[in-house]
């Protein structure tokens, strides 16, 4: 990856002074979207500089362990104004791990009121908005925290990374490539790799806190989508489930629980695309999209679900009812395939 040395600059010069700071990440936040912020929020810090980090709802709570999670803002549980007054406060608002100021959802009113911060982005996804005074935007880059490795590597030197900063950009890395199981895989991740490991990280801790840290209500509900959820489409080439409120409340649903369900349908020989469907609080189905080589889930998504993403991962919304989006899906599938596109 070779970064603009004009935006590293640049970046330099804005953190030249103490400043306060907001980093922003995604509605629905994951191991990425947190790791990355938190490890450039402990880089910030470390030179001085006032930051908080919010989110515009919950996130997993097997990645609580974290370092720097117990200071992260909710915007959905805070009843008494701290986002606000956070925001309103800040000289630079960073974004990381999404692409547009929209992901954001009941945040994003908050963040376009302060007009006199410098927004940052920082993201790997296609399409970046413009709304930024700097963007790092690299979609070749397989996750937001190894492009954040390499902002600090370059704008603040390798010795800028410590066991804990490593630690939070590591579990970004692991959680975006299915550990290091996805496509843009380069040398250079891996070095940056050796990078965390020479800064102290300890990988099997890692692994086992963010994969085998789950509760049984969750370990049941997979047993469930898979025995009762899963179809098959176009000769078992297609492969799509669904979860209702109703029945995440049987198996005692917690928020980060169907994470990675849809890619499970993908170790399956056959299946080239997979699709998982999960009623949310707000009265929307919230739609995950995965697929394996050509098929480009990313313009599936945009096309059908006012969605996107990555080639082989994306996502989007549907507010028809879980009947209604199913059939939509099966017909918005078999006009993909008749057009040779899966």
């Amino acid at each position: 990856m070779n970064l603009d040395l004009s935006n590293i600059k640049a970046l330099r010069e804005l953190f030249e002074t103490p400043k306060k700071v907001v980093i922003l990440s995604h509605t629905n936040p994951d191991g990425d979207a947190i790791g990355s912020s938190l490890a450039l929020a402990e880089v910030l810090k470390a030179k001085g500089h006032t930051v908080n980090c919010i989110l515009p709802n919950r996130f997993p709570y097997y990645l609580k362990w974290m370092p720097g999670t117990d200071g992260i803002i909710i915007h959905s549980l805070d009843k008494i104004g701290i986002t606000q007054s956070v925001v309103e406060a800040a000289e630079v608002i960073v974004c990381a791990d999404m692409s547009t100021l929209t992901r954001l959802e009941s945040l994003t009113e908050v963040i376009t009121a302060n007009t006199m911060a410098k927004r940052v982005l920082i993201d790997h996804h296609l399409n970046p908005s413009e709304d930024f005074d700097l963007i790092f935007s690299s979609p070749d880059s397989s996750s937001t925290a190894y492009l954040v490795y390499e902002i600090i590597k370059a704008a603040f030197g390798t010795e800028a990374l410590t066991a804990t900063i490593g630690t939070l950009l590591y579990v970004g890395m692991i959680t975006d490539t299915g550990n290091f199981a996805f496509s843009n895989l380069t040398p250079q991740l891996f070095r940056a790799v050796a990078d965390l490991i020479e800064a102290g990280i300890d990988i099997p801790t890692i692994y086992n806190n963010v994969y085998n840290s789950f509760t049984e209500g969750r370990a049941r509900l997979f047993g469930y989508v898979i025995n009762k959820k899963m179809k098959t489409l176009l000769k078992g080439t297609v492969a799509y489930m669904s979860l209702t409120e109703d029945e995440m409340r049987r198996f005692w649903f917690q928020q980060g629980d169907s994470e990675g369900f849809v890619n499970y349908p993908l170790s399956i020989k056959k299946v080239k695309m997979s699709a998982m469907f999960s009623e949310q609080q707000g009265g929307f189905i919230r739609v995950s999209l995965r697929s394996h080589g050509k098929v480009d889930v990313n313009t599936f998504a945009r096309r059908y679900f006012n969605g996107g993403g990555h080639h082989n991962a994306a996502g989007g919304k549907s507010f028809m009812t879980m009947e209604d989006t199913i059939a939509h899906y099966i017909a918005s599938v078999e006009e993909y395939h008749n057009e040779g596109l899966v």
